[in-house]
């Protein structure tokens, strides 16, 4: 009921989804000074540290629409059955999930959200995925992310970095706690760590927290660092690895490999007669041979591993990402110097 004149009172003729029209346009219209009085308190009077109360008051904003977005299939369904809605809400909340819609609009009449995920915010949003992972019953969401050595080759310094500034976050939040259940795996070249003209070493910040132990020698490694050197394999690393892969290739029933343990040392043999120790230093044609010659064995059923070992054509392969850096300008190629971050290019 509502007052009435004559100090009475009526039946509120509002409908229900008018009310809540007016509850949420109040909400909307206090979410800003909410959040800027929160983040005086957490920076002048809430105990902690100010950051942490900085980082959960833009998670707050995030939060509510990470959850439209969710929320958006059960909205969708209405009515309709959900084998009928199932499938475009779906695909529409995954699409947003992987940051696929490149403008609002399209979010909007997709899932009623009006933010979407782009460069700026995909890193919390990872954040809050990684929440999502674990309500869903996993420990945790863990991120790998290889050839770094490409951010290592931008020409552009400020390309390079901005974008050692958002390792450095990274690094910080796994360091400090604050990323709870997200890891992550950066693979890169020794350059792209240690250059201190170009790699993360050019980065203070990212050097003082990646330096290497110094106690760490003579073959003792601290897996507690957060950078570690991998080593060459070895004859025996790669025999455990071509073992692994003919595991896979036989859905992890050992009744079904293609080739024994010696057919793996043979082919490990001929390996080394063609192209010496870089069979095991640089695996990756001797891994592509190899599975080549199992998907050989396993298509033609009458033929066995020692029919094939032999016909093995294997070369010595550089690896790229290991070559010096090149830039492009002025129509040829030039090895970088120490004023490279000057360097001419053309579109």
């Amino acid at each position: 009921s509502v007052p009435s004149p004559g100090n009475g009172r009526r039946r509120n003729d509002l409908s229900f989804l008018a009310r809540w029209k007016i509850a949420d346009n109040l909400r909307r219209s206090l979410v800003a000074p909410a959040l800027f009085f929160f983040l005086v308190a957490g920076w002048f009077w809430l105990p902690g540290a100010p950051v942490v109360w900085s980082g959960i008051g833009i998670l707050l904003t995030a939060v509510s629409l990470f959850t439209a977005v969710l929320m958006a299939i059960q909205r969708g369904i209405g009515s309709a059955s959900w084998r009928n809605v199932r499938r475009p809400i779906r695909d529409s909340a995954i699409r947003w999930l992987r940051g696929e819609y490149t403008t609002r609009t399209d979010a909007r009449h997709a899932l009623g959200v009006r933010t979407i995920v782009d460069d700026a915010n995909v890193y919390d949003q990872l954040k809050l995925f990684t929440q999502l992972v674990r309500l869903a019953g996993y420990s945790g969401f863990l991120i790998c992310l290889d050839e770094l050595v490409n951010l290592y080759k931008l020409a552009n310094t400020q390309a390079r970095k901005s974008n050692y500034e958002q390792i450095l976050r990274i690094l910080n939040d796994c360091l400090q706690g604050t990323a709870v259940g997200l890891g992550f795996m950066l693979g890169g070249t020794p350059d792209f760590l240690m250059d201190t003209r170009r790699g993360l070493y050019s980065y203070p910040a990212l050097q003082s927290r990646l330096a290497e132990n110094t106690f760490a020698v003579n073959g003792l490694v601290d897996y507690n660092n957060p950078s570690l050197r991998l080593g060459n394999l070895s004859p025996e690393d790669l025999f455990v690895l071509l073992g692994k892969i003919r595991h896979v290739f036989a859905s992890g029933d050992p009744d079904q490999y293609l080739l024994p343990d010696a057919g793996i040392q043979a082919f490990m043999a001929h390996c080394s007669q063609r192209i010496g120790d870089a069979y095991f230093r640089t695996p990756r044609n001797t891994v592509k041979a190899f599975v080549d010659l199992l998907s050989v064995l396993d298509q033609n059923k009458q033929i066995t591993w020692t029919d094939l070992v032999a016909q093995v054509n294997i070369t010595t392969e550089a690896n790229p990402d290991l070559l010096p850096v090149q830039i492009q300008g002025n129509g040829k190629v030039t090895q970088p110097t120490e004023d490279d971050d000057l360097a001419s290019f053309r579109l």
